[in-house]
């Protein structure tokens, strides 16, 4: 096996980098709570394979308008993850420094993961296994050749190979135009803050999934958030639309000053000056629903949609099923099933 990388090791210029991303069971959707389960196993073999630590588990707490407790809370019994619903006074008299609203679903099976932690044990393990890593490899084409895959690389050097997965991120859909027909992606730049706490010295609070009409989420940031464990806090559904490769860099202040005027109104506990800032990428089909699929010696892999991180073993499993031919990939990640477009958006 051969990993092709564009860019150096530890980069951050796509979606799959920092210190810490939320992992949790909580989902209005049933399929995702229950694929949510299958991923923590993995992880935690990943944890014991690599001997290193991925995830801190801190709890995750759901509210708002548009998360619904009562859907969160059956969802969580149904898959057999522990919970709890919460009034709004119970929740802020467990977690000062917060205000909540109407009723909130707690549960423990939550916290964050540490990408590049993890992006580093996958390789290394993949490398204990006989893969080969190149890294600074940019790939300039795909393209099928009579009995395996043609593979152009951008210093003009070519490889063959019988099956390639194609997990590129923001840069999928221009490396298989002409090649896939893919959905309709939206690649956005979205903002990420780090506010500190008035109290460093508290725990940390778990993860939380805010949703009012636009969907704010906050974490403890680890190393991101420097030795205080500033919180990072982020809007899902506000990002400045890009391309892979026309991403600035420059944080939208429109989003700071709505994320600033959150933090006043919501945590009280946190300074409402951010003391840093950064980009990423999302890359979201209409749905929210993640692309998993096989098209000839073509495996198009994309957890995308901006809550994709949670579930990465478990759709490595996935693709390496569809390598082999033995997969059973929810119908919801086929390309046809994107292209009929007859579902809503994924219930985060």
């Amino acid at each position: 096996m051969t990993v092709l990388e564009q860019f150096t090791p530890g980069h951050q210029l796509g979606s799959s980098h920092g210190s810490a991303r939320i992992a949790r069971r909580a989902y209005g959707d049933l399929l995702y709570a229950k694929l949510s389960g299958r991923a923590f196993d993995l992880w935690r073999e990943l944890e014991v394979d690599a001997d290193v630590s991925v995830l801190r588990m801190l709890g995750g707490l759901d509210f708002g308008a548009r998360r619904d407790a009562s859907v969160i809370a059956a969802l969580l019994a149904e898959v057999g993850a522990e919970h709890e619903v919460l009034d709004a006074a119970e929740a802020q008299r467990r977690w000062p420094g917060m205000r909540f609203a109407g009723s909130v679903v707690y549960h423990p099976q939550a916290g964050t993961l540490d990408a590049d932690a993890a992006t580093a044990a996958f390789l290394s393990a993949a490398v204990r296994r006989g893969a080969r890593v190149s890294h600074d490899t940019a790939v300039a084409s795909v393209r099928p050749a009579s009995a395996a895959v043609d593979v152009a690389l951008a210093d003009g050097s070519r490889l063959s190979a019988a099956v390639v997965v194609v997990a590129a991120g923001a840069w999928v859909a221009p490396l298989l135009d002409g090649l896939v027909e893919l959905p309709q992606l939206r690649v956005t730049q979205q903002q990420v803050f780090h506010f500190p706490r008035l109290d460093p010295s508290a725990p940390p609070w778990p993860s939380v999934i805010h949703d009012d009409g636009h969907g704010v989420y906050h974490l403890a940031g680890g190393r991101d958030g420097g030795i205080a464990d500033d919180r990072k806090i982020g809007e899902h559904d506000r990002g400045t639309l890009t391309t892979a490769d026309g991403r600035d860099g420059v944080v939208d202040p429109r989003s700071r000053s709505r994320v600033i005027e959150y933090v006043q109104r919501w945590l009280p506990g946190l300074d409402a000056t951010p003391r840093s800032s950064t980009t990423c990428l999302y890359t979201t089909t209409p749905s929210e629903e993640f692309i998993l699929d096989r098209v000839g010696r073509v495996i198009v892999c994309s957890p995308c949609s901006g809550h994709g991180a949670k579930f990465a073993p478990l759709i490595g499993e996935l693709a390496t099923d569809l390598v082999t031919g033995e997969a059973e990939v929810p119908e919801r990640f086929r390309l046809r099933t994107h292209r009929l477009g007859s579902r809503g958006r994924v219930s985060l």
